[in-house]
């Protein structure tokens, strides 16, 4: 039998990963995959009414009770959250848990975003690929004999070049789960985003219209996903299954990481039947 499929997720903040890839993690857990969602940041800054240790400790909460629906590991790093910076001891930070971890596939953030955290997140993910495989580096932790796969999610930036997308999965049918999954982030999709975006009083009460409230707004760039993925979604599904699907998730792959080969392709992405 085949090795099981190793999918690692690197974001910047708890609820990164979440929001752009949660469908996709919730398809590699249905699939088999062992899949792990990290933060960088221990998220101890977003907030307008709370922060540091006690915030901290609310966002690790909200992740773990994520990860607990999705049915993934889920760790977020002890670096403050607005500092994430590309450091040499940052670079081997993310070195160790990539070769800890043993990802066939690593997903994260394109280097181009308007956060800081977002930008060197990325880079120290790209910094981290090939030297995984060096074995002198950080030579305690075995280092690994092939180079995984990266790819970014989307993001709407422009310059220097917009995404590209090579991968478009319909989440249509854990789209539901994936919901579930963003509403443990309370204190980012009820209070801190809401508060930023100058709409906090637009907020509903209570479980459920929170919920729908929630749908309403962050269904849309899955939705927009997929129609503006509808060409690459047709490529993987066929015209007609492709013209039905109502949600969608994309990556981009990155030239940095191992390749993917035709041979490879099925067991990375395992969702075209």
């Amino acid at each position: 039998m085949p090795e099981q499929l190793r999918v690692l997720a690197i974001g910047a903040h708890p609820d990164d990963c979440d929001y752009s890839v949660g469908g996709l993690a919730l398809k590699y857990v249905e699939a088999g995959a062992a899949v792990k969602l990290v933060s960088v940041s221990n998220g101890n800054a977003g907030h307008f009414a709370i922060g540091g240790g006690p915030l901290a400790k609310r966002r690790r909460e909200e992740a773990r009770c994520s990860a607990t629906i999705a049915g993934v590991e889920y760790e977020l790093l002890d670096i403050s959250d607005t500092e994430i910076i590309p450091t040499l001891e940052n670079r081997w930070r993310i070195v160790r848990l990539i070769r800890e971890f043993r990802p066939d596939l690593v997903l994260t953030n394109r280097p181009n975003d308007y956060h800081p955290d977002h930008r060197y997140t990325s880079q120290l993910v790209a910094d981290a690929a090939y030297t995984v495989t060096i074995p002198n580096v950080q030579a305690l932790t075995p280092h690994l004999r092939y180079n995984p796969v990266i790819a970014y999610w989307p993001d709407n930036f422009k310059r220097p070049y917009p995404f590209s997308p090579d991968i478009a999965v319909s989440i249509d049918d854990v789209v539901a789960k994936k919901m579930d999954m963003l509403f443990c982030h309370e204190s980012q999709f009820f209070e801190w985003i809401p508060y930023n975006a100058n709409e906090l009083e637009a907020v509903p009460e209570g479980a459920e219209a929170r919920r729908a409230w929630l749908a309403e707004r962050r269904l849309t760039r899955a939705a927009h996903n997929a129609d503006h993925f509808r060409a690459l979604l047709a490529r993987f599904y066929g015209e007609e299954k492709a013209s039905t699907i109502q949600y969608a998730e994309a990556l981009e792959l990155c030239e940095y990481g191992g390749q993917v080969t035709e041979k490879g392709f099925p067991r990375l992405f395992p969702f075209y039947e």
